[in-house]
C-alpha cells in the first residue's frame, strides 16, 4: 500500500500537470478508488481517523486556498483529487513515523531552524519563522512528536515536487499578513501538525461517545 501511495502521488501530480485534457479527471478518479481501498483495510478507530482527515484537509483547503489565498492551484480550483490526497500522505506518514528513531523528531526540529532562519533573514520567506513556531508548539503539546517530525519533511518533499511540477504555486506575498513567502515555505509540514492536532481530537471525541453509549445499552 505504502509504494502504491507514494506511485498516486508522484505519477498523478505528473499526469495534472502534462494531460491537460483529461489528467486531472482520471488522477481524482485514482486518488479516491485507492484512499477507499485504504479505508476498506482499515479498522474502525483508523477509519474515524481517516474520515476526520478527509474533512478537515477539504475544510483547510477551502480557507487556506480559496479564503486566504495562500497559494493557488494551477486552474484556480480546488483538484478533487486534493482532498483524498492528503489522507493518503497523512497515512503514509503514520507508517513512516513509526520507523523514526527516538528523539528524531529533534533532529529534524534542529536541522530545518537554520534553513528556516536563513531564509527569514534573507527576506525571501518570512512566513517561515511563523510556522517553525507553529510546528514547535506542536511538537511540545502533542505526544505524536514522530509523526509531526515526518510530516514535516513528507509535505516539504512533496511541496517541493508539486510547485517545480507547477501543479500549485504559494502567493510571494502573504494576503493579510503583509510577510514574504518561498514557493513553498520551508516550514509548511507545520499544516499537518495541526492537521494531526485536529485529527486526534476528533477520533477521541467519537471513541468517547461511542463507548458512552455501549455503556447505556
Amino acid at each position: 500500500m505504502d509504494a502504491l501511495i507514494v506511485a498516486t502521488i508522484v505519477l498523478g501530480l505528473a499526469a495534472d500537470q502534462h494531460w491537460a485534457r483529461y489528467g486531472q479527471a482520471v488522477v481524482s478518479a485514482a486518488a479516491w478508488i485507492v484512499c477507499l481501498a485504504l479505508w476498506k483495510r482499515s479498522d474502525r478507530r483508523s477509519r474515524i481517523s481517516l474520515a476526520a482527515c478527509l474533512a478537515f484537509a477539504t475544510a483547510g483547503e477551502a480557507f487556506l486556498s480559496l479564503a486566504w489565498g495562500l497559494y493557488t492551484y494551477r486552474l484556480g480550483n480546488i483538484p478533487l483529487f486534493v482532498p483524498p490526497g492528503h489522507v493518503l500522505l497523512y497515512f503514509l506518514g503514520t507508517r513512516i513515523a513509526q520507523r523514526i528513531p527516538a528523539r528524531g523528531e529533534w533532529a529534524v526540529a534542529a536541522l530545518g531552524l537554520p534553513l528556516v532562519a536563513l531564509f527569514a533573514w534573507t527576506g525571501r520567506d518570512t512566513l517561515g519563522p511563523l510556522l517553525y513556531a507553529l510546528f514547535l508548539a506542536c511538537l511540545w503539546i502533542s505526544p505524536s512528536r514522530r509523526l509531526y517530525a515526518t510530516m514535516f519533511v513528507l509535505s516539504l518533499a512533496m511541496e517541493l515536487y508539486g510547485t517545480w511540477m507547477g501543479n500549485w504555486a504559494w502567493s510571494a506575498r502573504v494576503p493579510w499578513l503583509g510577510l514574504a513567502a518561498a514557493n513553498p515555505p520551508l516550514a509548511a509540514g507545520a499544516f499537518y501538525c495541526v492537521l494531526d492536532l485536529l485529527i486526534v481530537s476528533a477520533t477521541t471525541a467519537v471513541e468517547r461517545k461511542w463507548g458512552q453509549a455501549r455503556q447505556l445499552t
